[in-house]
């Protein structure tokens, strides 16, 4: 977990997104990201993470997915709010972002995508380079923050912030400002190579010549 104190120079960093999907991971403990769930102007639930949001006192706005993972208790009780969709060419997560697209909530905060299975973990990871097409999206887990970029981009930190860049197309060169460890026109061909880097001031940039990057930064 994050180091008491940390997490509290990171808070107004965020993007204020307040359209919330919580998916149906392991469900969020930091403080950080149960800050978002209940100051969300919306949440929209994978189906199966119905009831651990219920549980967590809170209720949904609306419940996507193809409903395979949700009781017929809660099926009957949120009839109303209920938003099948039964395509089996995308997972419930995707298929909640297409439906805030379509609803123009084009500000999105993910939770819940991670922990649990590891392959759910890098498959919905991967999936932010396609949301990053249709909206703008953030994904948090209970120890930071990951957001894909596909432009050169700088980012708000503080000196001694934990950073990873993640580059999904081997092609990409990057090259790196204001990080502990340098790099120059470099690309990046396996996921280890730009992890563990560390931040020295209020900002560091990420240039990219083209090509699909997924930066974390913690709390």
């Amino acid at each position: 977990m994050a180091q008491v104190g940390n997490w509290k120079k990171m808070i107004p960093l965020l993007q204020n997104f307040r359209t919330v999907i919580l998916a149906n991971g392991a469900f969020p403990e930091h403080a950080v990201p149960l800050d978002y769930l209940h100051k969300a102007e919306r949440i929209i639930c994978c189906d199966g993470a119905t009831q651990n949001l219920l549980a967590a006192g809170l209720e949904p706005d609306y419940i996507v997915g193809d409903l395979d993972s949700i009781s017929e208790e809660l099926k009957s009780r949120f009839a109303t709010i209920l938003r099948q969709n039964p395509e089996q060419e995308t997972n419930d997560l995707t298929k909640a972002v297409r439906f805030c697209k379509s609803n123009h909530w084009n500000e999105i905060t993910i939770l819940g995508a991670t922990g649990k299975r590891e392959d759910h973990t890098l498959g919905n990871l991967s999936l932010l380079i396609n949301y990053a097409e249709i909206a703008d999206v953030q994904m948090f887990t209970d120890y930071g923050v990951f957001v894909p970029q596909l432009k050169t981009s700088v980012y708000e930190s503080y000196p001694g912030q934990q950073i990873s860049i993640f580059s999904l197309t081997p092609e990409t060169f990057i090259t790196f400002h204001n990080l502990i460890y340098q790099v120059e026109k470099k690309g990046l061909t396996s996921w280890w190579q730009g992890t563990l880097n560390e931040a020295v001031s209020d900002n560091f940039t990420v240039e990219m010549n083209q090509g699909k990057l997924l930066i974390f930064r913690e709390y």
